[in-house]
């Protein structure tokens, strides 16, 4: 029988935990404009979002809304796929997490060499450590305590930033996304490079799933936390950004340097939001820290829970905190902030990239042998009144691309007269997105073009849209009797439609 915690985190709280899961603030954005040049680095920002984070929100707000429990991604794989590939999951996301965790020190410490430079090595490490430790004494004390500090920081770190960016408007000089790029990131090189810096500021919003069984109404908690958390990380990024790059010299920006531009860039009140933003960064390491600690600490919890680890693991303590899980997690995290963790960059972007991959497999396997496990929230809604954006040309490209994506591009091909669906979407990407979405959960492979038409295919094929939230459907007649195949359309298969 799986343990009972106590439900107390709203969603106030949870989109702070989600805020510092992914974000944490403008801060290693500078890093991002000195290496790509102003106008590329804003429009990579503005670009991950919509083909990055929309989707992975709306998967991971689906989810969470069809299984609101404790152990998130880990119980959704497990409903999905087995106990096998949970497992495969929760251990990949720990792993993963050792060498995420291992950054937030660090960048304390960044930010600490504003105030006190030139410490010495050994110095820094034991600030490491009271970092990890003061996070755990956070986490054991409760959940809701570390909602608490995650609010009360991303407070300070927003207006912070705020107080920067009015400081600095009335002394802007100059268009912010001038020159578009750097002299030594031209290419695809420097895109790619914009790319991985981008995507490190807008992952992580299944990391808090973990801890489902601590919030109050979860299935409607989440997904509502992700869609005010998604504005608001995008938003503190581009206003800060907007103001400073049109106040200041881009090329003067250094990693960790968002002092120094606070500096240049607010003129006669530079020196004092300086200050506020250099311990704005100190804060941010630890409420980062403090709450990534909340979703990884539950990983061995249900791990050990579901008996794959060892069973003093899942005990809670009188608060109904999992107190163990917790501080051998810090442990582990102590013990790599030993370790230089630079050339573990690229295992950490791949298990993470494994993990999240196996809960967009989870989603739609979920979708195919349970039709019927639905949260409040789900994800093909928000495509009602819309057109879906799919193209035959398109199709054509990802059908050469793998075998992967050639599945998918069969997918997308529903009709077996020949049509496809097509339209023009003010919505961009997300409704394509959408889309395809919507047809992979349907697990149809369509008849070739040789093959004769059937009705009862296609009327079912019709009929899962509407089940999507489809309200309007474009057929593209492909074939050369396109007036035939309107008129068999509209005799054979609308009257089947009609209830």
């Amino acid at each position: 029988m799986r343990q009972q915690l106590p439900r107390a985190i709203g969603t106030l709280g949870l989109v702070f935990v989600l805020f510092f899961s992914t974000s944490g603030g403008p801060y290693t954005t500078e890093t991002l404009i000195h290496s790509v040049g102003p106008g590329l680095g804003l429009l990579i920002l503005a670009l991950v979002p919509l083909i990055w984070s929309v989707p992975e929100a709306l998967i991971v707000g689906e989810l969470a809304s069809m299984l609101p429990e404790e152990g998130g991604y880990y119980r959704w794989v497990d409903r999905a796929f087995g106990r096998f590939w949970a497992f495969q999951n929760g251990w990949l996301t720990w792993m993963y997490s050792l060498v995420d965790m291992a950054i937030y020190p660090v960048l304390f410490n960044q930010y600490l060499h504003f105030f006190i430079p030139g410490l010495d090595a050994r110095v820094e490490w034991l600030i490491s450590l009271a970092i990890i430790w003061g996070a755990a004494w956070i986490n054991v004390r409760g959940s809701v305590n570390v909602t608490r500090v995650s609010i009360i920081a991303g407070s300070f770190i927003m207006l912070g930033f705020l107080a920067l960016s009015v400081a600095s408007a009335p002394r802007i000089t100059h268009i912010p996304w001038q020159p578009f790029a750097s002299e030594h990131a031209r290419g695809l090189g420097g895109f790619a490079v914009g790319i991985s810096i981008a995507l490190w500021n807008y992952i992580g919003w299944d990391n808090p799933s973990t801890v489902q069984g601590e919030v109050k109404d979860p299935s409607r908690t989440y997904p509502r936390a992700l869609a005010f958390a998604l504005p608001l990380v995008t938003i503190g990024y581009f206003v800060p950004l907007l103001t400073t790059l049109g106040a200041s010299d881009w090329t003067t920006w250094t990693e960790g340097g968002w002092p120094q531009i606070a500096a240049s860039a607010a003129g006669s009140a530079g020196r004092w939001i300086a200050i506020w933003i250099a311990l704005g960064g100190m804060i941010s390491a630890l409420a980062l820290f403090n709450a990534l600690l909340l979703g990884y600490s539950r990983i061995p919890f249900v791990l050990a829970g579901d008996g794959l680890l060892p069973k003093p693991l899942a005990k809670l303590d009188v608060h109904g905190t999992p107190r163990t899980a917790i501080i051998v997690s810090a442990v582990f995290y102590s013990l790599f902030a030993l370790v230089a963790f630079g050339k573990l960059i690229v295992a950490d972007v791949l298990l993470y990239s494994v993990a999240l991959f196996l809960e967009f497999g989870a989603l739609i396997q979920l979708r195919k042998t349970e039709p019927s496990l639905r949260g409040v929230f789900r994800s093909s809604r928000m495509a009602s009144g819309t057109r879906g954006s799919v193209s035959s040309g398109l199709q054509r490209i990802c059908t050469a691309s793998c075998p992967l994506v050639n599945r998918v591009s069969r997918w997308m091909m529903p009709f077996s007269f020949n049509a496809s669906v097509t339209s023009s979407s003010r919505c961009g990407l997300m409704p394509w997105a959408r889309q395809i979405l919507a047809m992979a959960l349907c697990e149809i492979t369509p008849p070739s073009s040789a093959e004769s038409f059937r009705l009862d295919q296609c009327v079912e094929h019709l009929r899962v849209y509407k089940e999507m939230g489809f309200d309007e459907v474009t057929l593209r007649m492909t074939g050369w009797d396109q007036f035939g195949q309107l008129d068999r359309v509209m005799r054979e298969v609308l009257p089947c439609l009609i209830d």
